[in-house]
């Protein structure tokens, strides 16, 4: 707040600075006019046009009540000075002077009068002294001249525009502190849905297919192969609770490993040699090195093994191929089984395996997925990764 506090301050006395200023100037010009006064109070007037104009410069980038005071009373002194030697209301050139004097560039100051009670009474002086000087030099048939009236009018404004800013920029802060928890809130939100989404992803390709073998009595699957399978898995959480994954631990605060680039095709053997171990045959064929940024390859290999999962435990069949391919932009792996097949519609949306392991991981690197199948002509999956 103490920033919006300084913010309102600059913004206030800007203000007065320019809008003092530019009344300075106007009334100076009606006041050099021929014939609005004579030579000898014209020579006496300008140095104190002089002063005014510099005390609302410096009351443009500072909050000293001296320059405020001494801008005020050069203002009154020429007041004084300005109706002596005319007969006022014969004269429209100095009544334009002095109302755009006493209306505008010393009203300006009370733009930034409206905070403390030594200013609010620095303030009421000022308004007095100019709108009584005003209707002496001006006198009107009622209580207040026309000329005076507009003088009041020019004060009234000035107040009413500080007071006015000085309680917008409270409520601006607040809404913008309040904008600002709201979204800090929605990104925590966010990253602590991404890290669910993503934890859910990996017990989902690692604990729960064990799992999975387990509560089949591991059948096709040898004693030592499930060992083994279990082990890779441990290994794996254990890894990813010492923070060895892109895992955001709070907000705006992530545990990253450097992006490296890995060959792909020494990362595909294992692949295959994890399923071999649990009874699925695959066939590779296509391209044999690869290079990959290390985060795709792992999205790109991980949605691979979920595809090469589902062939295992779903079609029926105890074989797949797997064609890599590439060109200039893509990395592709298309995933094949002659097993039994499905229709699309029939597949439960809430499913993990294949909308959030396979589409959503890739997805989260630039890539993509596709599925065809039908029943009886088996499963083709389209693995595709930028590289």
């Amino acid at each position: 707040m103490e920033q919006f506090a300084r913010e309102r301050d600059r913004l206030l006395q800007a203000s007065a600075r320019n809008v003092g200023i530019a009344a300075l100037l106007v009334s100076a010009v009606c006041l050099g006019m021929p014939g609005a006064v004579d030579l000898d109070t014209l020579l006496l007037v300008v140095p104190l046009y002089v002063i005014v104009g510099a005390c609302l410069l410096r009351v443009g980038s500072g909050r000293s009540l001296f320059w405020v005071v001494t801008g005020l009373g050069a203002g009154m002194v020429i007041l004084v000075l300005v109706q002596l030697p005319i007969v006022a209301g014969d004269n429209p050139a100095a009544q334009s002077a002095i109302v755009t004097l006493a209306g505008g560039a010393l009203a300006s100051f009370a733009i930034v009068l409206v905070g403390g009670v030594t200013r609010v009474l620095v303030l009421g002086l000022g308004f007095v002294a100019s709108t009584v000087l005003t209707e002496l030099a001006l006198p009107g048939s009622g209580i207040l001249s026309v000329q005076a009236a507009t003088v009041v009018l020019g004060w009234v404004l000035a107040v009413t525009f500080a007071y006015w800013l000085s309680a917008s920029v409270p409520r601006a802060a607040r809404r913008i502190f309040s904008i600002g928890r709201a979204h800090r809130a929605e990104r925590q939100a966010s990253e602590t849905e991404a890290q669910r989404r993503q934890g859910a992803r990996l017990l989902h390709d690692t604990v729960l297919a064990t799992l999975t073998l387990l509560a089949h009595s591991g059948v096709g699957v040898s004693a030592s192969a499930l060992q083994h399978q279990a082990g890779d898995d441990a290994r794996l959480l254990r890894q990813l609770r010492l923070g060895g994954a892109p895992v955001p631990k709070s907000s705006e605060h992530y545990n990253l490993e450097p992006v490296e680039e890995s060959a792909l095709g020494h990362t595909l053997e294992s692949v295959k040699q994890r399923f071999g171990r649990i009874g699925l045959e695959v066939s590779w064929h296509g391209t044999g090195q690869v290079l990959l940024p290390s985060d795709v390859l792992d999205a790109f290999l991980l949605a691979l093994a979920e595809c090469l999962e589902n062939v295992r435990r779903h079609s029926g069949v105890t074989d797949a191929h797997v064609t890599i391919t590439d060109d200039e932009t893509t990395v592709r792996a298309m995933v094949t089984d002659a097993g039994v097949g499905f229709t699309l519609d029939d597949v439960d949306s809430a499913r993990l395996g294949f909308k959030d392991s396979v589409v959503g991981r890739l997805k989260e690197v630039g890539g993509n997925a596709r599925l065809f199948s039908s029943p009886g002509a088996g499963t083709t999956v389209v693995l595709e990764v930028p590289r």
